[in-house]
């Protein structure tokens, strides 16, 4: 099977029919594949100001032309959809070994719309298709879904995206989990597959996949895991203590937030740092596709109320998620909740945001056990965190309300309560502070689904002070500025060339393996010859692209506004103490290098014709 298969399976829902679409060489070419092909299928068939419970609103599961190659880290999926969220354009990444069975299977995305009358679950072999029967799986957790599909396929080998109870119930944040544990959570896919009465998608081929060139290919993937290795972070915190080690040095450099915001360091990091997590819990590295870092976790739970509860180990966003945003240190507490989370199909990153808001809404006087339903909603209380994460899954009594995520909840209680939201576009931030990396504060500004810490992770330059040659950052930059941001584009750039890839953004987070080593993996899995900077050029395609769907649902500048807090508070502590972020300053001079216009954001003709989008 060839890393470019040129086909798109379509699969009809509602009329139970699949179809095949060839992709044509211009596509190829402008948008490699991966997110760059299920952006460019939205903008083309999303009918504008659609209601993404619409069952013409589609879902892309789109790979990459490096996924399930030698190339590390190539294990990486796209979900393409509107997100029901925040309106915009939706678009997920996970990780796992789902993807690659798709490219097996002959498919560079597959693409699905419709709805079912019945609950179904769809089993892709090679171009058979069959649409199986999900009452019986309705209603059951992610775990049960994936093991009752495995057993009924017969097939120990088969790959499974599924959803949980929060996904059917419509929860608007809910994720489709691969692998049990790898979540394609941001902006809601779970509930468009709800919506859809889609329980699962199983893939399984005995395919290979064959690349152009086969030695050079060894070659540069050998080169790509020798970069990997040659960074210090990766090698002495991201492999051997996983995401958790992100803990301690973003709390040390004022990025963590801090009880809803309020501040920038946690006071408790000697119960929640990576020291801690594998002291408390029984830790093993799980890795994804290719993956030579495996900074996956499984644990178990040794003590307490919960011991020997097993799972898949929180990651850095959940402990902040559920530790530090909400001012708990029980990382017993927080490992179940993110064992509840995977089980129930739940994006920990806006759950956990939506309940610390919550939590300050309860601090503030602006709701109460009357409002709550009983719960004390105090922060630190672990327990109701729990009990939370359960009504919000099931649509539960005050968790009825927060589904709808913290925006929407907000709005149910009036104005004041809008203070102490953290979103972007209606999306929850991450917990990736902004006050001490104004770059961050960028990323999280500009970003086409909503608030978002990876494209780029731009604490990595600021606040980390890595320097790239290759992107032309040849200084380090100051955190605390809100001028010089136009480094963003060319990190934003090399960012989202790893989701047109299909490989992992980890690989290239802290500026590992270099963008001209992608580029040669690239020409060796296809037989092309492009050059660093025309990938660089496709990266950019595709943003603006993202940029002009967006655009079209009515977006613009006035939607790229950070959180009150963090636009009009000055930090009480950390690095960032008395720093708050200009967003003005900053969206002009980066609307200026990227070829947008100042008063609106939107790309100039100049642009749209420089990069073949007019």
């Amino acid at each position: 099977m060839n890393t470019i298969t040129g086909k798109i399976l379509r699969v009809n829902l509602t009329d139970k029919t699949t179809k095949v679409m060839e992709i044509s060489e211009e596509w190829k070419n402008l948008y490699i594949g991966g997110e760059g092909l299920a952006a460019k299928i939205l903008y083309d068939e999303m009918e504008p100001g659609m209601d993404p419970f619409d069952e013409k609103n589609l879902l892309i599961f789109a790979a990459g032309p490096l996924t399930g190659t030698k190339a590390p880290c190539s294990g990486r999926l796209c979900v393409g959809f509107k997100s029901p969220l925040t309106g915009t354009i939706g678009l997920s990444n996970s990780g796992g070994h789902f993807t690659p069975m798709i490219k097996r299977s002959g498919w560079d995305a597959v693409v699905i719309k419709g709805k079912s009358e019945t609950p179904v679950y769809l089993y892709i072999n090679d171009d058979k298709v069959e649409f199986k029967d999900a009452a019986h799986l309705w209603g059951k957790d992610v775990t049960y879904t994936e093991d009752k599909i495995r057993a009924e396929l017969d097939n120990p080998r088969v790959r499974i995206a599924n959803i949980g109870p929060a996904g059917e119930n419509l929860v608007l944040m809910s994720a489709i989990m691969i692998d049990k544990s790898r979540a394609a959570g941001r902006g809601s896919p779970g509930a468009i597959m709800g919506s859809k009465n889609l329980k699962a998608v199983a893939v399984y081929s005995a395919n290979k996949i064959e690349v152009a060139d086969r030695d050079k290919m060894d070659e540069f993937a050998k080169q790509a895991r020798k970069e990997l290795d040659d960074e210090a972070f990766v090698r002495e915190e991201l492999k051997p203590f996983g995401t958790s080690s992100f803990t301690d040095s973003i709390n040390a450099l004022g990025l963590l937030p801090t009880k809803n915001w309020q501040y920038t360091t946690f006071d408790r990091m000697d119960k929640l740092g990576h020291a801690a997590y594998h002291e408390t819990l029984k830790v093993k590295p799980w890795a994804c596709f290719g993956c030579p870092i495996a900074c996956g976790r499984e644990v178990e739970i040794l003590e307490g109320e919960f011991k020997g509860d097993v799972g898949a180990g929180p990651e850095y966003e959940t402990i902040g998620a559920f530790g530090s945003k909400c001012y708990i240190d029980d990382l017993n507490a927080i490992t179940k909740g993110n064992f509840m989370c995977d089980a129930m199909g739940l994006d920990t990153i806006s759950v956990g945001q939506t309940i610390a808001s919550a939590m300050e809404w309860y601090e503030k006087g602006l709701i109460d056990k009357e409002t709550t339903g009983g719960i004390d909603l105090s922060f630190g209380n672990s327990n109701s965190l729990l009990k939370m994460i359960e009504m919000i899954a099931k649509r539960e009594g005050y968790g009825n309300i927060l589904a709808n995520g913290s925006l929407r909840a907000a709005k149910t209680i009036g104005e004041e309560a809008e203070k102490y939201i953290f979103t972007v576009k209606g999306m929850e931030l991450a917990s990736c502070g902004v006050r001490a990396s104004k770059g961050e504060s960028l990323s999280h500004l500009i970003s086409a689904r909503g608030a978002d810490h990876l494209r780029p992770y731009a604490s990595v330059i600021d606040a980390f002070g890595y320097i790239e040659p290759e992107l032309g950052i040849n200084e380090k930059v100051s955190p605390f500025e809100d001028e010089n941001k136009w480094w963003v584009k060319p990190f934003m750039e090399l960012s989202m060339m790893t989701n047109l890839l299909g490989v992992c953004l980890f690989a290239s987070i802290t500026l590992a393996v270099k963008g001209h080593t992608w580029t040669e993996l690239y020409n060796a899995a296809t037989g092309e010859n492009k050059t660093f900077e025309e990938m660089m050029e496709a990266a950019e395609r595709v943003i603006n692209l993202e940029r002009l769907f967006n655009e079209r649902e009515g977006f613009s500048r006035k939607d790229e506004k950070l959180p009150i807090r963090l636009r009009t508070e000055p930090a009480p502590d950390g690095l960032g103490k008395g720093h708050v972020a200009n967003e003005e300053i900053m969206l002009d001079e980066f609307y200026e290098s990227m070829g947008w216009d100042i008063k609106t954001g939107s790309p100039t003709e100049e642009t749209l014709n420089r990069l073949y989008l007019k």
